[in-house]
């Protein structure tokens, strides 16, 4: 019951952040942001959610309320998301999840591709970091595709997300509604990917059925 409570805190306060987005609230806005992560990181702790699961939650949170500030903390929120995409690779390692090798020249040709299209209009400051983080992130969303289809779409919906944020860094032109695209994919990436890692859940199951097949020592 208390998990049950836990989602829901996160889905209504979920709901009012994009609600502020898309009307103009913006005290509503920063008052909810950094609310969402934690949330969502005592809705994975009650439902015994592994460490590493719930460090990735709370680095997001970290960078959440970074990249809110924005300015000189920009670089550090993004360093703090980088820890969170460390934090599920290191469980997918954990947990041994194998992801196709056509997945991974797929995500290889999507980073290369989407770096070179940014970078002219990237702030030079900025291009060593992003690339580094973007590869990250394309990482991490291609091991994420060998943890189930569930965890596989938050990974692939981590890396859109953040790449609209990088078409704002590179001066693109914005979609109508740029922050709600941008939160809206956000959160539901980090809601596919707890509730695909968590225990008895697709990736869990996949995981043990793989273990029972293999022969014994």
């Amino acid at each position: 019951m208390n998990s049950r409570l836990a989602l829901r805190a996160f889905t209504a306060v979920s709901a009012l952040h994009l609600a502020a987005l898309l009307f103009g609230l913006q005290p509503l806005e920063y008052a909810t942001k950094p609310l969402l992560m934690p949330l969502l990181a005592v809705y994975a702790a009650l439902r015994g959610g592994p460490r590493l699961l719930i460090a990735a939650l709370l680095c997001g949170a970290a960078g959440d309320v970074l990249l809110q500030i924005g300015g000189p903390a920009f670089l550090a929120g993004m360093g703090a998301f980088a820890a969170g995409h460390v934090c599920y690779l290191a469980l997918f390692r954990a947990r041994g999840h194998r992801p196709h090798r056509v997945a991974a020249i797929a995500y290889a040709a999507v980073w290369a591709a989407t770096l070179a299209a940014l970078w002219p209009g990237l702030d030079p400051a900025l291009r060593g970091p992003v690339a580094a983080y973007s590869l990250l992130l394309a990482a991490m969303a291609w091991r994420a595709s060998g943890a189930g289809t569930r965890a596989g779409a938050g990974g692939a919906l981590f890396l859109l997300s953040d790449t609209l944020i990088a078409t704002r860094l590179a001066d693109w032109p914005q979609p109508p509604a740029a922050g709600f695209l941008v939160m809206s994919t956000y959160l539901a990436a980090q809601y596919l990917l707890v509730t695909g890692l968590l225990p008895g859940g697709p990736a869990d199951q996949r995981t043990a059925s793989s273990a029972s097949t293999m022969p014994l020592p």
